[in-house]
C-alpha cells in the first residue's frame, strides 16, 4: 500500500493528520469537478445524446473497486436478452495511433490497454477505445450496429449523455476516509450514490441501498497454452502471487483462499512488466496482468480468471429500466 493509499483507508492518528496537508488542494478539486458537473446539467457545457441506451459502469473513488466483471457480466447476460451491445472503454494505459479503435482478441495490449484487451477476450461483442466518449459510442452505433451501449468507467464523463448508472463499490475498503481527492480517494462526494440506479457492493456485506456482487474463482489457466486449465484444488506446491491491478490485497486475499501463497508481489496499476519482474517458481497472476506476459510466459504461469455473480433482483429491475427506456424512445 502506497503512503497515500494509507492516508485514505487506515485509520491511524499520525495519517488522520497528515490528511489535511492537502485540504487546499481538495477544496480547488471540490470546486473545478462541482463547476464542471453544473456545466453539463445547466447546459453551459454540451452533452451529447446517442439513439440507444447508455449504460454506464463507474465509481466514485479511484482504485480497483471490481468493474471489470460487472462489465463483462453486463454484456453477457444482454447478448442472452437479445441485445446487440458494445462496450466502450478509454483504454488507459493504451497508446493507440487513432481512435475510435477497435479491440479484437489478438490486439497489442500497448495499444488497447489491458482491461479492454481482457474485455474482449471474454466477451463476442464489439469492443472500442476512445478517450472522446460520445464519438466512440457513435462508433459502436454506426459501425458495429449495436443498440446498447456499456461505457467502462465513464461515471464522471458527462459529456456522453446516460440513461442507466452503476456504481461499483469496494466492499472491503469501502469510501475511505470519506473525503474528495486528494484527501481521500473519492472522486464525487458519498451523496452522488443516491443519484445512480445502481450501487453494486463487490465481496462485502451490502447495505440496504446496495445489491452483493459476488466473485467467483474459476480453474487456474496457463498463460502459455490457455487451453491447458488446473484445478486450484491440483495445486499441489506454494505459488508466488503478483498482481498490478488498483487493490492487489483483494486478488492475494482470494487466492490465499485457494492455494499456498509464499509470496506476493504488487505494482502499480496497468504496470507494463519486464522479464525481470519475476521470480523463479510458479507464478499466479491476474486475468488482467496475464493479457500482458503472454509473449514472456513460462510453462509454470498462470492466471485465476473470475466471474460475478448478480442477484436476480438485479436483472429483474435491469431489465424492467431497459423496457422502460425502449417504449420512451420509440
Amino acid at each position: 500500500m502506497t503512503f497515500i493509499e494509507k492516508v485514505w483507508f487506515e485509520e491511524s492518528l499520525l495519517y488522520r493528520i497528515v490528511k489535511w496537508v492537502f485540504f487546499p488542494f481538495t477544496c480547488l478539486f471540490w470546486l473545478l469537478s462541482t463547476t464542471r458537473r453544473l456545466g453539463y446539467k445547466f447546459g453551459w457545457l454540451k452533452s451529447h445524446k446517442i439513439p440507444v441506451p447508455i449504460v454506464v459502469v463507474g465509481n466514485i473513488s479511484v482504485g480497483g473497486n471490481g468493474k471489470t466483471p460487472l462489465v463483462v457480466f453486463l454484456a453477457n447476460w444482454l447478448i442472452e436478452q437479445g441485445y446487440r451491445p458494445g462496450i466502450l472503454s478509454r483504454g488507459y494505459g493504451g497508446n493507440a495511433s487513432f481512435y475510435p479503435a477497435s479491440v479484437n482478441a489478438q490486439s497489442d495490449v500497448s495499444r488497447v490497454g489491458d482491461e479492454p484487451l481482457l474485455i474482449k477476450q471474454r466477451v463476442s461483442c464489439p469492443v472500442v477505445i476512445d478517450p472522446k466518449r460520445p464519438r466512440g459510442a457513435k462508433y459502436l452505433v454506426e459501425q458495429h450496429q449495436c443498440d446498447i451501449v456499456i461505457c467502462d468507467d465513464g461515471l464522471q464523463h458527462y459529456a456522453l449523455h446516460r440513461d442507466i448508472e452503476i456504481v461499483v463499490i469496494d466492499g472491503a475498503r469501502k469510501h475511505g476516509n470519506g473525503w474528495l481527492l486528494p484527501m481521500g480517494p473519492l472522486r464525487e462526494s458519498i451523496h452522488r450514490l443516491t443519484k445512480v440506479d445502481f450501487v453494486i457492493n463487490n465481496s462485502g456485506t451490502p447495505s440496504a441501498s446496495e445489491m452483493l456482487m459476488e466473485i467467483i474463482p474459476g480453474d487456474l489457466i496457463n498463460i502459455k497454452n490457455q487451453r491447458l486449465t488446473k484445478p486450484t484444488t491440483e495445486v499441489e506446491e506454494a505459488v508466488t502471487a503478483m498482481a498490478a491491478i488498483g487493490n492487489p490485497q483483494r486478488f492475494f486475499t482470494l487466492l490465499e483462499r485457494l492455494v499456498e501463497v509464499k509470496q506476493q508481489i504488487s505494482f502499480i496499476d496497468h504496470y507494463q512488466f519486464k522479464v525481470g519482474d519475476f521470480p523463479e517458481g510458479t507464478i499466479v497472476m491476474t486475468e488482467k496482468d496475464a493479457v500482458k506476459c503472454r509473449d514472456m510466459a513460462k510453462d509454470n504461469w498462470w492466471f485465476l480468471p473470475i466471474h460475478a455473480k448478480l442477484p436476480l433482483d438485479f436483472t429483474q429491475r435491469l431489465k424492467q429500466k431497459l423496457d422502460s427506456i425502449k417504449r420512451i424512445q420509440k
